[in-house]
């Protein structure tokens, strides 16, 4: 797996790489100290072919900002899982960063097997959160308005988008964190099916990532 690792904190960011490395399964790592460089080194990719397999991004860096780079990543390689690997756990950047494309959400703080284990999940499908950024999240979003005295409660949102039973089925494990291969085996189907399954729910909720959908699905209470 090529791994491109944008973080400001040269030291950090020469341990995170040597963790990969290190790791079986993974390449050399790309390094770049601002978002923008890493953008810059996208565009310059060969059309059609990803320079990386996954985009390691931090959220505070000088110039553009971990989110902003976020969103302008998935817009020249929409189908690279980009990670928020980050000191902030406020919900209010995590959800940020979710809108922006975000296919996961990290803490630097984390256990650096653990950190490992994630960015393998994610690669794989999966979309995890750290326990406590999940815990942060979700008391944020039940904190809001009740789902059914919004304008678009759980059940209008779901039918505005017109989920097959399935389909939400999916969308439901997708929102527990499982990856791919785990939806594919609680629900006695195949990964294809399931890739199937998500691109029909992502055209639907018109959405672009399984972090916005999970969003999107959470804060509409269809899940």
């Amino acid at each position: 797996m090529r791994v491109a690792i944008v973080e400001d904190d040269g030291p950090y960011r020469g341990a995170i790489s040597a963790l990969f490395e290190l790791a079986g399964g993974f390449g050399p790592t790309s390094q770049f100290p601002c978002a923008d460089d890493a953008i810059d080194a996208a565009r310059r990719a060969t059309p059609g072919v990803a320079p990386w397999d996954l985009v390691l991004m931090d959220i505070e860096m000088p110039g553009i900002d971990g989110i902003a780079a976020t969103a302008a990543m998935k817009s020249v390689l929409p189908d690279v899982p980009v990670v928020m690997l980050t000191a902030f756990e406020d919900p209010e950047r995590i959800l940020a960063a979710i809108r922006a494309g975000a296919d996961g959400y990290l803490l630097k703080r984390s256990d650096p097997s653990d950190i490992l284990e994630e960015v393998r999940s994610i690669a794989a499908g999966g979309s995890p959160l750290t326990p406590s950024v999940a815990r942060s999240i979700l008391a944020h979003l039940r904190a809001g308005p009740p789902p059914s005295s919004t304008a678009s409660g759980g059940s209008e949102a779901a039918a505005g988008w017109n989920l097959s039973e399935r389909e939400m089925d999916v969308l439901r494990k997708l929102v527990e964190g499982l990856a791919y291969k785990q939806i594919a085996d609680a629900l006695s189907v195949s990964i294809d099916t399931v890739r199937t399954h998500l691109r029909h729910v992502y055209r639907k909720m018109q959405v672009h990532s399984s972090g916005e959908a999970i969003s999107r699905a959470i804060k509409s209470g269809v899940v």
